[in-house]
C-alpha cells in the first residue's frame, strides 16, 4: 500500500520537532496516532526510517533520503493551503526560525510579530555549523546566519553588515581605549564560543595569522552565557558589534586586525520561501 499524506506529514514533523510527542502536539493528534503513521510508513517503504534514542529521534540513511521528499510534500501542501485560504492563512500558523546572529533575528521577529501577532514564532540560537546544517537538512523554515554560504537549494538575502569588536566591562582598562590589537589580548582571559561556531573559527584563524598564543581562554556553549561572563568580569570576548543582549556596563572596543565587514544573511529553501508565511517574514527582514 502506498504511503498517504498523513504518514508523510507525521514523519516530517517527528523529524522537525525532534520527538513523537512534540510532533503529536504540533499536529493536534495523539502520540499513538503518530506512532501508527510512522509504523505504516516504514512498512510501506520496507525499511526503518527512524531510530528512537534518549535524546530524541535519529534518521537512518534511508530516513534522511526519505525526509527530504516528505518535507517537500508538506511544504507544497502548505503552499496549496495558503493559496486556497488567502489572507486568512496569515491569521494562524507557526514559523521555526534559527540562527547564529541573535540581534538581527530578534529585531526581525519583533517586526514580524507586530504585523502578525497570531503567528507563533519559535527561535533557536545555534553555532554556525549547526544552523547552516539545519537549513540544509530542512529542519527549520528560516535561518539568520552570519557569512551564510551560497547553495543551490536556498535563497540568500543580505540583512546587515557588521564588524567584530571586543566586549569588556566598563571598569576594564580597555574600555577607555578606542582600539585594541590582538596582541593586547595575550594577557587576558578570552571567552570563546564553542567549537563549530563561525566566530571561534575566525578568531582562531586571526590569532594564527598574527602568531599570537592565547594563554587563558574559556569556552562557553551559548551566546547569552558569554555576555553574562563578560558582565561578571570573568574575561573579555570578541563578537559582532551591537550583538550583545546586555547593554549596561559593557563597552565595545574596535579590534585593529578585525575591521573587515561580516555579512548576515537570511536563508530559506527555495520551496519554503514561496510560502506566504515565510515571504512575509522576509518582508519584515528587508523593510
Amino acid at each position: 500500500m502506498r504511503p498517504n499524506h498523513h504518514q508523510f506529514e507525521a514523519f516530517a514533523y517527528v523529524v522537525r520537532e525532534g520527538s513523537f510527542s512534540a510532533a503529536a502536539t504540533r499536529l493536534g493528534v495523539t502520540q499513538s496516532t503518530i506512532t501508527q503513521h510512522i509504523a505504516k510508513l516504514e512498512k510501506s517503504v520496507g525499511t526503518l526510517l527512524l531510530v528512537r534514542g534518549r535524546d530524541g529521534v535519529e534518521l537512518t540513511p534511508a530516513g534522511q533520503d526519505f525526509y527530504d521528499l516528505a518535507d517537500r510534500m508538506v511544504a507544497l501542501d502548505a503552499e496549496v493551503s495558503e493559496r486556497l485560504e488567502g489572507f486568512n492563512a496569515m491569521k494562524k500558523g507557526r514559523l521555526k526560525v534559527i540562527g547564529n546572529a541573535p540581534q538581527p533575528a530578534l529585531r526581525i521577529i519583533a517586526r514580524f510579530r507586530h504585523r502578525f501577532p497570531d503567528i507563533r514564532v519559535d527561535f533557536g540560537l545555534y553555532d554556525w555549523t549547526t544552523a547552516t546544517s539545519m537549513i540544509r537538512d530542512r529542519l527549520a523554515d528560516v535561518g539568520l546566519i552570519t557569512d551564510a554560504p551560497k547553495h543551490d537549494m536556498w535563497e540568500r538575502i543580505l540583512i546587515e553588515t557588521s564588524q567584530y569588536v571586543l566586549y569588556c566591562r566598563q571598569e576594564h582598562p580597555f574600555a577607555q581605549r578606542s582600539e585594541v590589537s590582538l596582541k593586547d589580548l595575550e594577557g587576558e582571559t578570552l571567552i570563546l564560543p564553542e567549537k563549530g561556531s563561525l566566530t571561534r573559527r575566525i578568531l582562531e584563524q586571526a590569532f594564527r595569522q598574527h602568531d599570537i598564543e592565547l594563554k587563558r581562554s574559556i569556552s562557553m556553549t551559548t551566546f547569552p552565557l558569554m555576555c553574562e561572563a563578560v558582565l561578571q568580569g570573568i574575561g573579555v570576548a570578541i563578537f559582532l558589534r551591537n550583538s550583545s543582549l546586555i547593554q549596561d556596563n559593557i563597552a565595545e572596543v574596535a579590534v585593529r586586525e578585525m575591521s573587515a565587514e561580516q555579512k548576515t544573511y537570511l536563508i530559506a529553501t527555495k520551496d519554503r520561501i514561496r510560502l506566504k508565511l515565510v515571504a512575509e517574514f522576509v518582508g519584515s527582514a528587508v523593510e
